[in-house]
């Protein structure tokens, strides 16, 4: 076992934590160093930056789900620092994810420059050699149960990927020289996994 088989997240715990969505986001404006989620129990969790390599990885998943979406302009597509208020009341921020333009058409002027509460059909979560399994296959079950539709779980390191999809059973991959469709929530979108294997 490796630490990063273990759930090593930094979970802050106790009232303090108690914040209003208002409060969350002004907490997460003036530490702008910090990257901050938030679970339903409106707990504070502190993410470890990504290394270079793991940041080069989700980069190229955004790339390709940034392509696609601008030949098919269905909506918007967006990396690793935006946030989400799920209805559950957390606050996500996937490496990729993808929302409907009528549903950013809907949304307010201030919900846009918040975390707005909207949950992507589409998200993506890289991997990094300092992320727990466990946690992250928990954050994909927590995406689900709020309205993603589909999900994919990459980890370059082991060069596998698990594809969530709503009522149905995880599906794992175990090879990168692959694509990944992400249908029916991105129609024609295949995420083509080669460019992130090992070497």
């Amino acid at each position: 076992m490796t630490f990063a088989d273990i759930d090593n997240l930094v979970v802050l715990h106790g009232p303090l934590t108690r914040l209003t969505d208002d409060e969350f986001y002004e907490v997460c404006q003036h530490n702008p160093t910090l990257r901050l989620e938030r679970n339903a129990e409106h707990e504070i969790i502190f993410m470890p930056p990504a290394g270079s390599e793991s940041s080069r990885k989700s980069g190229e998943v955004y790339g390709q789900l940034w392509l696609w979406n601008r030949q098919h302009q269905l909506g918007y597509a967006y990396d690793s620092s935006a946030g989400f208020t799920l209805p559950d009341g957390s606050v996500r921020s996937p490496d990729a994810s993808w929302v409907p333009k009528a549903t950013y058409d809907a949304l307010t002027e201030e919900q846009r420059l918040r975390f707005p509460p909207v949950c992507p059909p589409f998200v993506v979560e890289v991997r990094s050699p300092s992320d727990g399994l466990a946690p992250l296959r928990c954050k994909m079950e927590t995406y689900l149960a709020n309205g993603v539709e589909v999900g994919f779980l990459l980890d370059p390191t082991n060069e596998t990927a698990t594809i969530y999809r709503r009522g149905q059973e995880p599906e794992e991959i175990t090879s990168f020289d692959t694509t990944l469709s992400a249908e029916p929530a991105l129609p024609g979108f295949a995420l083509d996994l080669r460019p992130l294997r090992r070497g």
